[in-house]
C-alpha cells in the first residue's frame, strides 16, 4: 500500500478539506449537475423587480424607487450571474430602468430627498437614509459593471458619495449610519454592521482594481478596523457577512480567523444541510410574539454558502456540499423560488411583503449556486471541524 493510499483512507471518513493538494492519482468523478432551474430563478426575479419597480410604496422623488435590500438588491447581485446561462433569457427592461434610476440618483445626489426623511417618519432617519442608499448605489452598480476595464463615471460618483456618508470619529469610525426600524436582518441596532459588509464588497466588486488605489487606502483602513473590533461577539449573519467581505477585500481577514468563523458556522447548519436565519441572528422576538421559523431558508444557507464557497472551500466538502444539494433540491421550481420567512411576523401570502424574504433567498441561493472559489491562500478547515460527522440538529 503506498503512501497516498494510506493518507487517503485516513483522511476521507473525517471529510478533510485541502484545497491545493491532490491525495489520488485519478481524477475525481464529477457529481452531476444539481437538480435547479437557472431559467424558472430568473423568471422569479425579473417578475419580482418589475412588481417592485412599479410599486406604489416604493416610489420616490423624481420618479425614482427605493433600491431595498430584500428585493432590489439580489436582483443586482444575482441577475447577471444568469445572463449567459442556456436556456435562460434577458430582458434588457429591467436592468435599463434599474440603472437608469440608480445613476440618477447618484449624479443628482444632493437634489434627491432621502428615502425617510427626519420630518416624515423620526430623529435620524434622514442620516440613516442617506448612508444605507449611499452603500447600496455603489454596490449595484459595482455588481453591473463588475467585468468593465474601468468604473463609469457614475459608480465613481457614487464611491464619492459613499465615502462622504461614512463615519468620521467615534466609535463607528469607517462605517456608515444605517436605517434602524427594529427589524432583523437588515435594519437593526447591529445593521450598520451589514452595510459595512456591504461597501466592503462594493469596493472588491468594482473594476479598474478600485481597491488597490492609493486614494482610498485610509478610507479602507477605517472600514477594515471598524470590521475587525469585536467581529467575534457579532452575530453569525454578520461573520457570515464579513467572511463574504474578506473574499472580495485582500487582507481583510488573515486565514485562520476566516477558519474560524466557518468553524463556527458549520458548527450551526441543520440536519437537512441547510442553515436558519433564526440561528444566524440570534435571540429575536417577533413583533406578533408569534414564533420564530426554524427551518431551513434559503437566505441564510444562501449566504453561508456563498461566503464558504469563496473563501475557498471545495464543493467536496462534506458541509458545503450538502448546503449546495438543499439549495438545488428547495427551489420550487414551477415557480422558481426558494423559501424565506420573516424575522418580524408571521406574514399572511396576500401581504405585499410577504414575499420579500424570499426574493431575498432567491438571490442569495442564486449567488451561491453559481459563485466561483477566490483565490486564497490555504483557506483549509482544521481535522478538529471535519471531525464533527454528526451536522447539528425587514422583511
Amino acid at each position: 500500500m503506498n503512501i497516498l493510499t494510506v493518507l487517503t483512507a485516513l483522511l476521507a471518513p473525517a471529510g478533510f478539506i485541502c484545497i491545493s493538494l491532490s491525495l489520488s492519482s485519478q481524477p475525481p468523478t464529477p457529481d452531476p449537475p444539481l437538480p435547479w432551474s437557472p431559467a424558472a430563478a430568473a423568471k422569479y426575479l425579473d417578475d419580482r423587480q418589475t412588481w417592485w419597480m412599479n410599486w406604489p410604496d416604493s416610489a420616490r422623488d423624481h420618479q425614482t424607487f427605493c433600491v431595498s435590500c430584500h428585493t432590489v438588491v439580489p436582483y443586482a447581485l444575482a441577475r447577471p450571474r444568469l445572463r449567459n446561462v442556456p436556456g435562460v433569457t434577458f430582458p434588457d427592461a429591467n436592468d435599463t430602468k434599474l440603472l437608469e434610476n440608480v445613476t440618477l440618483r447618484v449624479t443628482r445626489w444632493k437634489e434627491m430627498q432621502p428615502f425617510y426623511s427626519d420630518e416624515k417618519v423620526g430623529p435620524q432617519k434622514t442620516a440613516q437614509s442617506r448612508g444605507t442608499e449611499s452603500i447600496l448605489n455603489a454596490l449595484i452598480l459595482s455588481s453591473f459593471e463588475s467585468a468593465n476595464a474601468q468604473p463609469s463615471d457614475a459608480l465613481a460618483t457614487a464611491f464619492r458619495n459613499m465615502w462622504a456618508e461614512r463615519q468620521k470619529s467615534g466609535p463607528a469610525k469607517g462605517a456608515w449610519l444605517w436605517l434602524n426600524f427594529h427589524t432583523q436582518p437588515w435594519e437593526a441596532d447591529d445593521s450598520p454592521y451589514f452595510g459595512a459588509t456591504l461597501a466592503a464588497v462594493a469596493v472588491g466588486l468594482a473594476p479598474g482594481q478600485y481597491a488597490q488605489k492609493t486614494e482610498i487606502q485610509p478610507l479602507l483602513r477605517d472600514l477594515r478596523e471598524f470590521l475587525l473590533r469585536g467581529y467575534e461577539k457579532r452575530s453569525l449573519n454578520n461573520q457570515a457577512l464579513l467572511l463574504w467581505a474578506s473574499t472580495e477585500i485582500p487582507d481583510l481577514l488573515k486565514p485562520e480567523q476566516q477558519r474560524a468563523i466557518i468553524d463556527s458556522l458549520t458548527t450551526h447548519q441543520q440536519s437537512d444541510g441547510g442553515w436558519s436565519m433564526s440561528t444566524l441572528v440570534g435571540p429575536w422576538k417577533r413583533g406578533d410574539n408569534t414564533p420564530l421559523e426554524t427551518k431551513s431558508d434559503g437566505y441564510a444557507t444562501g449566504l453561508v454558502c456563498l461566503a464558504v464557497k469563496q473563501a475557498g472551500v471545495p464543493e467536496t466538502d462534506v458541509h458545503l456540499k450538502k448546503g449546495l444539494t438543499w439549495l438545488a433540491t428547495h427551489q420550487d421550481k414551477s415557480q422558481g423560488v426558494w423559501p424565506g420567512y420573516s424575522l418580524n411576523k408571521q406574514r399572511a401570502p396576500t401581504a405585499d411583503a410577504f414575499l420579500f424574504m424570499s426574493d431575498a433567498a432567491t438571490g442569495y441561493s442564486i449567488l451561491a449556486l453559481t459563485t466561483k472559489p477566490k483565490d486564497q491562500p490555504t483557506t483549509q478547515l482544521n481535522k478538529s471541524t471535519n471531525e464533527k460527522s454528526a451536522i447539528n440538529g425587514h422583511d
